[in-house]
């Protein structure tokens, strides 16, 4: 059975060219970065490079690169670092985040840290000027997430930005779903720090990077080790991810020429659906959302059934973040925009990528469309249970 997948959002798969100069690198280049030989001074030049080629794709200096673990660690970096470093304070976030920004929030609570966590509205929002009123002399950082992870909104980061700096407050954005898929610029966006992940944009998991800019913030580092990363972050650097993480920038620059080829398919693919399935609701907002996320409600289906139908007729989706899935709890980005219950027990979140074709999208719907079917008559929820069942 061919697979068609359409969990990007979740991760994506590795480009080819990136798979080449990952394992070219595991297999000839065995330097440390850090020695002085020749090995070493190759496997440097490779992290150098690639540094390179990160920093071009939003527009920033290869010295404002931070290279981590993936995005979970930039973030940690960007929150734990400003927080630790300054000893007490505020931090201002919304109920929206990824948990690698409000877990880290958490910890910083149980330190006496205050955090405030912003409402959205029903349309995943937030509003700019209950933003503003928020910032006070104690503030220390404002962390507001580019795009959704689950509805693809988009925070208008522009004005939080001239907002967090008119009041001379760093802003942090977590921009993992984002960058690779929409053009963005730091030099056109008042942010201070913004995390990037290499899996979010067919790079290899296990590596990613933190841009902080040029002069905004001496940070603690969170991870004591050596001198890496200019004191920032220790450790011996993932010399074969960083580099395809650069080869995977390079590419994604490329793909933003006609980056509207995902919104395309998002439109066609939702067209297909609600012109063959009936009750059929999208979340979030229609104008300020990423160009490959699509979240559906379909009435009198629980999302979770539908997705193991789809999964058994070979489509991959998701049911919403793939950092928050089993923990049998509704979906805390759509219960914070208000949605009902059981609303949120319905929804499948759709997140195409650069590879899925426009037959992949026509074929996806119409299985949905006959999962869906099954689903309302009571048929398959029935043979989905038997077959989880016997999976146990």
């Amino acid at each position: 059975m061919d697979k068609i997948y359409l969990d990007h959002n979740a991760t994506t798969p590795v480009a080819p060219e990136v798979l080449h100069i990952v394992t070219s690198v595991l297999r000839d280049q065995m330097g440390n970065p850090s020695s002085v030989h020749s090995m070493g001074r190759a496997a440097r030049v490779l992290v150098d490079e690639a540094r390179e080629q990160v920093a071009s794709l939003i527009g920033a200096s290869p010295s404002e690169i931070v290279f981590t673990s993936g995005g979970t660690e930039a973030n940690n970096l960007a929150l734990l670092g400003v927080a630790l470093g300054a000893g007490k304070g505020q931090i201002v976030t919304s109920q929206v985040e990824h948990p690698s920004v409000l877990n880290p929030c958490r910890q910083l609570e149980s330190l006496g840290f205050v955090v405030d966590r912003l409402r959205v509205d029903e349309l995943g929002r937030i509003d700019l000027q209950v933003l503003e009123n928020c910032l006070t002399p104690s503030t220390l950082l404002v962390s507001l997430q580019h795009a959704n992870s689950e509805t693809g909104v988009l925070q208008d980061i522009e004005k939080i930005g001239e907002i967090a700096r008119k009041k001379g407050v760093l802003f942090h954005t977590d921009a993992v779903q984002s960058v690779g898929k929409i053009p963005l610029r730091v030099q056109d966006v008042p942010v201070d720090m913004l995390s990037i992940s290499a899996h979010k944009l067919n790079g290899a998991k296990g590596v990613g990077a933190l841009y902080l800019k040029k002069g905004s913030s001496d940070l603690f580092s969170p991870l004591s080790g050596g001198s890496q990363e200019k004191k920032r972050r220790g450790g011996t650097e993932n010399v074969a991810g960083i580099a395809g993480f650069g080869k995977a920038c390079e590419l994604a620059q490329k793909h933003l020429a006609s980056y509207e080829y995902l919104s395309s398919l998002r439109d066609h693919f939702y067209q297909l659906v609600s012109n063959q399935i009936s009750g059929v609701e999208v979340f979030g907002d229609l104008e300020n959302r990423l160009p490959n996320t699509l979240n559906l409600g379909f009435d009198g289906v629980e999302g979770d059934t539908l997705l193991i139908g789809l999964d058994m007729a070979g489509v991959a989706v998701s049911t919403g973040s793939a950092c928050s899935s089993g923990s049998g709890s509704p979906s805390p980005v759509l219960t914070a925009m208000g949605i009902p219950y059981d609303k949120i027990n319905s929804s499948i979140r759709f997140s195409f990528g650069w590879s899925n074709t426009t037959a992949e999208i026509e074929k996806a719907a119409k299985i949905l469309a006959e999962t869906v079917s099954l689903n309302r008559m009571g048929t398959f929820a029935d043979m989905s249970n038997k077959k989880l069942m016997k999976s146990l």
